[in-house]
């Protein structure tokens, strides 16, 4: 076990120097540690050995050749144990560690232990905070020079590695070997719970949530949690968020979702996609013929409030009512400062700081701020015109 106790001792072995600054290529404005690297590095521009897939240029024949196997595919070296393949020898013997559990190399701080000396070097500018390799273009900075060069990609464009399938590109090998998987079927990613498989550990990560409960991101404005955060910039997107970027192309009423709109349109077209299975009765969405199961032909599962026992048909109903038990009110008017239980009732309150008025008499044309005094009118204006057969 190689342990290095300070940052001296772990730069001493690897010889790095203290001003990352000294030795900088006047070509491309890359950096290295020591004059020696950099005069390797130097060859690299004066080199007859390019690849010809990606421009990538290398000092030898030898490394040209080992770097052309990305583009190929080609993996000569297997691992006896779990036959996973590489394309260099070295990978294979770093590989092999993990089935020996041979880690070598351990941190004087925090005792974490690692295969690979270089990732002990990336550990430790963890705890000294260094982030040495600066992006010339936005001036992010990263701990390792990996990181950097594949971020660097972003600003470039720079897609090297192609699948040979698809002609899909993709600006790092691990996205590649990743996307093979969608031709080849392969889900080496096994959930231990319940034996799901996936092609990308990331889903199993995301998946194994679902088992665990875990919920780590949180919305700063109502505590709800959500397991990915893409549902969380959903979730501020659609309830806390005023913003309506989508519109009815018939009455151009605004909804924050497409999907709200296509639900809207069905008031226009009539369209009632659900049908009941037992009866005639169709409707417009599926949430009021899931309660119209359970009501009328009692299929279905209620959701019951553990505090009173008062049952409901939707789920999302018996959240908002046990906000009101536990007298949760997230929605703050930006006005006054009053708190709702639901971003409905939040927009209602809304309207009395506001003079806009979209509800219309179509007697007299008299505005108003909301239906039901709308409603009232109208059958007031009905009487005083003699107009007898308006049902509202």
């Amino acid at each position: 076990m190689k342990e290095f106790g300070t940052q001296s001792d772990l730069s001493g072995r690897l010889q790095l120097p203290s001003d990352r600054n000294s030795y900088l290529c006047s070509v491309c404005g890359k950096h290295f540690h020591t004059a020696q690297y950099l005069r390797v590095h130097k060859n690299i521009h004066d080199s007859k050995y390019q690849c010809t897939e990606c421009g990538k240029c290398f000092i030898n024949n030898q490394r040209l050749t080992v770097h052309k196997r990305i583009h190929l595919g080609q993996k000569p070296f297997e691992c006896s144990v779990c036959h996973k393949r590489f394309t260099q020898v070295g990978n294979l013997r770093t590989h092999f560690k993990i089935h020996s559990g041979e880690k070598p190399y351990k941190c004087g701080e925090c005792g974490k232990c690692f295969r690979k000396c270089s990732n002990l070097t990336a550990h430790r500018r963890i705890h000294s905070g260094e982030k040495p390799f600066e992006c010339s273009v936005c001036g992010k900075r990263f701990t390792q020079l990996a990181h950097l060069n594949t971020h660097s990609r972003i600003h470039s464009g720079e897609k090297p590695y192609k699948c040979h399938i698809c002609q899909k590109a993709f600006s790092q090998a691990e996205h590649l070997r990743v996307h093979m998987r969608v031709h080849t079927g392969d889900k080496p990613c096994i959930c231990s719970v319940c034996q799901k498989a996936f092609s990308d550990s990331r889903y199993l990560n995301i998946h194994m949530r679902i088992h665990t409960g875990d919920k780590p991101y949180k919305c700063p404005l109502c505590d709800k949690s959500f397991r990915q955060s893409r549902m969380l910039e959903m979730h501020k997107s659609h309830i806390h968020s005023n913003r309506r970027p989508y519109h009815c192309p018939f009455c151009g009423k605004l909804f924050k979702t497409t999907d709200n709109v296509k639900t809207h349109i069905r008031v226009h077209s009539d369209a009632k996609p659900y049908s009941c299975r037992h009866c005639s009765e169709s409707f417009r969405c599926r949430g009021t013929l899931k309660s119209h199961l359970l009501k009328s032909h009692n299929e279905g599962t209620w959701f019951t409030c553990h505090i009173c026992q008062k049952k409901f048909s939707l789920k999302g109903c018996l959240h908002v009512h046990i906000q009101r038990h536990e007298g949760m009110k997230p929605y703050v008017c930006d006005e006054c400062q009053k708190c709702f239980c639901t971003a409905y009732e939040l927009r209602h309150h809304q309207l009395v700081h506001s003079d806009f008025k979209k509800f219309c008499c179509g007697l007299c044309g008299k505005d108003f701020k909301r239906p039901q005094y709308v409603k009232r009118h109208f059958q007031k204006c009905s009487d005083k015109y003699g107009i007898r057969s308006i049902v509202i």
